[in-house]
């Protein structure tokens, strides 16, 4: 008997920091970057207005990665659809390592740098792995 089971992340927030484009040494393209999304909320008990942001470390891959590379600046606002990962690794000096990002399969940048919305990307027939390369590390001390 088999179970179901899904990994699906949709986020629409804003760019902490512009895109870093690198390349795998097998020359697969991959773009970081980050992303901010905002919630607000009363208390129950009538309290003052709460608001608090949260930071998503954000991965693409092939061909998605490099429309991200060349469109999204720190600021945009962008329509994110993917899947959550976790990636454990060492560093130099042994330390073990772990972080949590989103890797994403679907990006729509929803507003240009002079303000008017503007049509998404969204490469569905472009070949995209599954995963990023598992044996190739493209992490340096810092993860994206």
């Amino acid at each position: 008997m088999s179970s179901r089971s899904l990994n699906r992340v949709t986020l629409i927030g804003n760019l902490t920091r512009d895109p870093n484009l690198r390349y795998t040494p097998s020359g697969a393209s991959v773009c970081s970057f980050g992303v901010a999304t905002n919630r607000s909320w009363t208390p129950a008990d009538g309290g003052e207005k709460q608001e608090k942001a949260e930071f998503h470390n954000i991965v693409s891959w092939g061909k998605l990665a490099d429309i991200c590379g060349q469109l999204l600046h720190s600021g945009d606002k962008v329509y994110l659809e993917g899947r959550i990962q976790t990636r454990d690794w060492k560093t130099d000096d042994g330390q073990d390592r772990r972080i949590t990002e989103i890797v994403i399969e679907n990006m729509i940048l929803l507003n240009s740098r002079s303000g008017g919305s503007t049509a998404g990307t969204s490469p569905k027939n472009a070949p995209m792995p599954e995963e990023g390369p598992s044996d190739e590390d493209v992490s340096d001390e810092i993860p994206f």
